[in-house]
């Protein structure tokens, strides 16, 4: 059997690529990996989580956390959930993704997409330990000089010295 990213621009190509992810979890030989994040201004250190991540298993699904759900952790995103969602689902090595609206729904999305790794950047290390009892848990180092913090930091310099000119 074809595993669903092989298949993605076909399915696209028919208009039938939101359909297909859940007729291939059927595939009881599919491995299906998860992950989480916000990915607001996407960076290399994104890319490069989502294409470690997906060499885990046959699918990537990727769950891309809400407006809402950033709301309430006290993360002010910039570019917004649809926005978001749109660039991670563009990529190649992500065969799925669905918006993360609260913490719980981990163990949730596990069970419903017959998950058999969730991955997570090593910031997250013992996080989420718990899920151990439904899938094996991995956490990846992070991708040395490149983070959304630090992009954040310093376009709020810029922006201070640019006011200074004004």
């Amino acid at each position: 059997m074809y595993g669903f990213s092989m298949m993605k621009p076909l399915l696209k190509s028919i208009g039938i690529e939101t359909v297909a992810p859940s007729l291939l979890t059927l595939s009881h030989n599919m491995k299906t990996v998860i992950t989480y994040g916000t990915f607001d201004l996407f960076h290399v250190g994104h890319l490069r989580l989502l294409e470690r991540a997906r060499s885990f298993g046959d699918r990537l699904v990727v769950a891309v956390s809400s407006d809402a759900f950033n709301v309430g952790k006290g993360k002010k995103t910039i570019i917004p959930y649809a926005d978001r969602a749109a660039i991670v689902g563009a990529l190649k090595c992500v065969d799925e993704v669905i918006p993360e609206e609260t913490w719980a729904q981990k163990a949730e999305d596990i069970r419903r997409f017959n998950v058999s790794t969730f991955v997570m950047g090593a910031d997250w290390t013992g996080k989420f330990d718990e899920l151990k009892a439904l899938c094996e848990v991995i956490y990846l180092p992070r991708t040395d000089g490149v983070s959304t913090t630090e992009l954040k930091r310093t376009m709020a310099i810029i922006g201070q010295i640019a006011r200074q000119f004004e």
